[in-house]
């Protein structure tokens, strides 16, 4: 049981807690109550935060308890990790409602109904300025500092908001609140979680265990998967767009998505990662991993269909590639120089009238490097390379 809720944790703080927690809770016979937070800063949740999800699931069907907490409260300010300026912070009703789909969507994972879920405002909201004081007398400046994303934006000569300092106290106040045993987060979560550890020894409490999961990088293949990136696979996406966009992941990710993303047993995963290694196909890899997570988060026929769909488009826009029009890229620059605006260069490859090349690219009929473009006066740089697709049969390709 250890073994397998170990898996594919990067940080538990302290190194042997898992254990000593999970045998306590077996000596006296409780469950262990495991915290998850949330900041509720954006409607949908995506793959990133699932990987943490799944973890807790594991927890959940050993029988222990799950406490979900909505930052209600702490949304307000901004959770100032990873940044280096202050967050802009939500207005209530924003709150709200990112909050109502945070829950709707964690049932694709776990089982809501047997979970917890509290507001941090509950509580913080009644706390009043010398019951504040009294906390914040508990965490020093120096500690606050060694947070990596202070010290940095310090370093830089960059501010600091004073309620930037505040986040992690209270967040830390949260565990102190629920009594948790664990807190789960990812690995940017550490210090705000090692500071629930802090405060709940102040006040004479077993501090939790710490548990980081690595974080899932996006579609880019270098930063981790973020709404404010976009760079996300959400699990809302239907189903076509999650098979496409997994199939878009760079080649290096397919170890790390079939880690933390995939279900599939540790045989199968080896299996993949030793046919990729022999040189398979990686887009046959992709495959496997698309299906599964489309399997996962919206059922067998829909990953069937999705397959269907992904391979007659990618058959179609093989034949697309052999229908582009090649076009000089020193002619286009004689004409235009080395920008023009989008629709001069649609009137000059396709002719008609300019009125009508507007109406197309503003009806969503032109697209540039496969992105739709909607502005007529939208600045193209004529470099080779550049593709241009004009209504449904027109392709060029600037060489």
């Amino acid at each position: 049981m250890l073994k397998e809720l170990e898996e594919n944790i990067e940080i538990i703080l302290p190194k042997t807690g898992l254990a000593s927690k999970l045998k306590e809770a077996q000596e006296k016979n409780r469950s262990l109550i495991i915290k998850l937070g949330f900041d509720p800063t954006a409607p949908d949740l995506h793959l990133g935060h699932a990987v943490v999800l799944k973890k807790l699931r594991q927890f959940q069907q050993l029988g222990h308890e799950i406490v979900i907490l909505v930052g209600s409260f702490t949304a307000q300010i901004g959770d100032p990790t990873g940044k280096n300026k202050a967050r802009k912070p939500l207005y209530q009703d924003e709150i709200a409602h990112n909050a109502a789909t945070y829950i709707a969507q964690l049932s694709k994972i776990i089982d809501v109904s047997k979970a917890k879920i509290v507001f941090n405002g509950d509580w913080l909201d009644q706390l009043n300025f010398t019951e504040v004081i009294q906390l914040v007398s508990k965490v020093t400046v120096a500690q606050l500092l060694q947070r990596h994303d202070f010290s940095k934006r310090l370093n830089e000569n960059r501010s600091i908001a004073m309620h930037e300092l505040l986040y992690p106290i209270l967040q830390g106040f949260d565990s102190v609140h629920i009594k948790s045993d664990i807190e789960m987060g990812g690995t940017d979560q550490m210090f705000n979680c090692a500071m629930g550890r802090q405060l709940q020894e102040s006040f004479g409490q077993d501090p939790q265990i710490v548990l980081c999961m690595p974080l899932l990088r996006g579609l880019d293949g270098k930063e981790k998967m973020s709404k404010s990136l976009n760079n996300t696979i959400g699990l809302l996406d239907d189903p076509n767009e999650m098979f496409g966009k997994t199939m878009s992941i760079p080649d290096h990710l397919i170890p790390e998505y079939i880690d933390l993303t995939t279900d599939f047993n540790q045989e199968i995963k080896l299996g993949m990662k030793t046919r990729l290694e022999m040189g398979e196909n990686p887009m046959e890899i992709k495959k496997l991993i698309a299906h599964n997570l489309v399997v996962q988060y919206h059922g067998d026929a829909f990953a069937l269909a999705a397959n269907d769909y992904f391979v007659n488009q990618f058959q179609r826009k093989k034949l697309e590639e052999k229908a582009f029009l090649e076009v000089s890229c020193q002619t286009l620059r004689e004409q235009f120089g080395e920008k023009a605006k989008l629709v001069d260069l649609c009137y000059f490859l396709k002719g008609s009238t300019k009125s009508a090349m507007r109406r197309l690219i503003i009806g969503g009929a032109v697209r540039i490097d496969s992105i739709k473009q909607l502005n007529p006066d939208l600045t193209i740089y004529v470099n080779a390379g550049l593709k241009i697709k004009l209504g449904k049969r027109s392709y060029f390709k600037v060489v």
